[in-house]
């Protein structure tokens, strides 16, 4: 009889205690998939365990960890991916239009040209940067500020809903009010911008390389072909 109750008060004991853990074998086995997940951007090398899709544009490509090592880290380099890619974007299409039309707005102004000798946008390795007038760096500054501003002011008041670049700036109300709607067009705008930064890098290298305008070395990008 006593063994029959000993036996019970366990049977009873048992109830209440916990179950071997199918959620944390869950998890466990969530992680090692996250794990040994590979890149999608370099599919022979694994994913790196911050870049988890969240982020818009994000294929897992790392190879430098310039993400660093916490969220923090990544959502600032995110930020700062973002500023440069805006710039990038703005870059990519005045540069070769300052070289097209430079002369003949100049002209038509009565102003002096800013391009270099053969032609080309003034800039660290071209040359030319001491023709722009320090009015138009205080410009540039203080819109530089305003924007950072605005972003500070955005992050602030949005808290935990708030997005990586985000500055309250979309006049034309472009962005999507659904939430598949703004990664997709997230994932646009970060999508062009790298492709502008690398434009940038190949418009400095070719004329550092050439001495000659990209609009007179790849005409074919920058001027009708008829």
């Amino acid at each position: 009889m006593k063994s029959f109750l000993t036996s019970t008060l366990f049977a009873s004991a048992a109830a209440f205690a916990p179950t071997p853990s199918t959620r944390q074998s869950t998890q466990l086995s969530l992680s090692d998939k996250n794990e040994n997940e590979m890149s999608k951007a370099i599919p022979f090398v694994p994913r790196p365990k911050l870049l988890d899709g969240t982020l818009a544009g994000d294929v897992g490509f790392d190879p430098f960890g310039f993400g660093g090592a916490d969220k923090a880290s990544l959502i600032n380099m995110r930020e700062a991916e973002l500023k440069h890619s805006r710039l990038a974007m703005l870059a990519a299409v005045g540069w070769p239009l300052a070289e097209l039309w430079d002369r003949s707005i100049a002209g038509f102004l009565g102003l002096e040209p800013k391009l270099t000798a053969s032609g080309a946008s003034p800039s660290v390795l071209n040359g030319g940067l001491d023709k722009i007038d320090t009015d138009y760096w205080v410009i540039v500054a203080a819109i530089a500020g305003l924007a950072e501003l605005a972003n500070k002011e955005t992050k602030e008041a949005k808290g935990k809903k708030y997005v990586p670049g985000d500055c309250g700036f979309d006049p034309l109300g472009l962005m999507p009010e659904d939430k598949d709607g703004m990664m997709a067009m997230q994932t646009k705008e970060i999508k062009h911008g790298r492709i502008a930064m690398m434009a940038i890098l190949g418009y400095v290298v070719q004329e550092a390389l050439y001495r000659a305008p990209v609009t007179a070395e790849t005409p074919m990008f920058f001027k009708p072909v008829f």
